[in-house]
């Protein structure tokens, strides 16, 4: 299966956009949808939980207001809190439509999908439903959003082979990874011919803004941006149809149509870099944040817990002493590493299935108690 209709590898993630004031810049973010459309792109993806809401009427604002419906591809996603029974989701997924402006999607999926999320789609018959939006043609394709590990992706397919694409995380440090599986996910997903998407190809930034030591292995390699090479890791795999980014300003957004206008995979040389920093962040005790902010809302004790991770991968990544500022920054009017209660709130809806709890107490340690003394 191919989905011609999606123009070039770069897809528009909008889970991240341009902010001003906590609002998103409408002025700017129509600037960069005007850019990737001249530049012969055309695939946008959102949500209705990203930005709280804001980027489904973003969308209407600066691109679907704007530009005629077959201009574009956009796609939604059900997301769990927002039905808690099979009744819920036809009235939320009219709302859906209304916030971004379109009478149909091109791609609806089933949102962040792992074990005890895919329980409760079965129970409410989500899938069903959203199979009865595709035959009434007010959603062109149907796939997930996937969160675990193969065997879970395994039964799900199984279960709904009516499924069309799978939107996995996929970048180089997450291909090997135990608990992300991507490479195993993947090749699952080649096994049975379903197309990829992919998420968190530079793993919410982290592999944009690389430590000195690992960012040397690409600088060696010429002046193309360390996330080049992540975007170009991820567009070069079989099947991949498009790499989701979210580009908060138009050097971005110049930067990965660069990488993928006129796309060419790895080199040999290129893929050794990799391989290097690969090697380097194995060599750290870092928390694998991708900063989605998924835990933050049910937090009780109010912490900004990726920007938390934040400070505390930087503080084991470069020892510098402006990771503790900026902790003390991340944290001024909100709760520290320190005020977890433990709860589990967080690890129970986190897509990366960190022990966040654990990672917190490793994170008091390094910043709270050197800072009561």
């Amino acid at each position: 299966m191919s989905f011609d209709s999606i123009k070039g590898k770069l897809g528009f993630g909008c889970m991240r956009l341009p902010m001003k004031d906590d609002e998103v810049d409408h002025d700017a973010f129509s600037a960069l949808v005007d850019i990737f459309l001249a530049e012969g792109f055309n695939y946008f993806d959102t949500a209705t939980g990203y930005l709280s809401g804001k980027s489904e009427t973003a969308l209407k604002k600066c691109l679907t207001d704007r530009y005629p419906r077959e201009s574009y591809l956009l796609t939604n996603k059900l997301s769990t809190p927002f039905f808690e029974k099979n009744e819920d989701i036809r009235p939320y997924f009219q709302r859906q439509l209304d916030a971004c402006g379109v009478e149909y999607f091109d791609f609806y999926l089933m949102h962040a999908q792992e074990k005890k999320l895919f329980e409760k789609y079965k129970a409410c018959r989500a899938y069903e439903t959203a199979l009865e939006f595709l035959k009434e043609g007010r959603i062109k394709h149907f796939g997930i959003s996937f969160h675990d590990n193969a065997d879970m992706l395994k039964t799900i397919l199984d279960a709904y082979p009516q499924i069309e694409v799978v939107q996995l995380q996929f970048n180089y440090l997450d291909y090997e990874d135990d608990a992300i599986q991507s490479r195993k996910c993947y090749e699952l997903c080649r096994e049975r011919n379903i197309p990829v998407f992919v998420m968190e190809p530079v793993k919410g930034g982290s592999l944009a803004n690389l430590p000195d030591e690992a960012a040397e292995h690409f600088k060696r390699l010429g002046s193309a941006s360390a996330a080049s090479y992540a975007i170009r890791f991820a567009a070069g795999f079989e099947g991949v149809v498009s790499v989701l980014s979210g580009m908060g300003d138009e050097a971005m957004l110049r930067d990965n149509i660069a990488s993928l206008k006129a796309f060419k995979p790895l080199d040999e040389k290129e893929r050794e870099a990799v391989n290097n920093v690969v090697a380097y962040f194995k060599s750290l005790d870092l928390v694998s944040c991708t900063a989605c902010r998924y835990c933050t809302d049910g937090c009780p004790a109010n912490i900004p817990i990726p920007d938390v991770f934040s400070c505390y991968n930087k503080y084991n990544a470069l020892k510098g002493w402006n990771s503790k500022y900026y902790y003390s920054v991340a944290t001024h009017g909100k709760g520290k590493a320190k005020d977890c209660l433990k709860c589990g709130a967080c690890e129970a809806i986190c897509p990366q299935h960190l022990e966040i709890i654990k990672n917190l107490e490793r994170a008091s340690e390094a910043f709270d108690k050197k800072e009561d003394k």
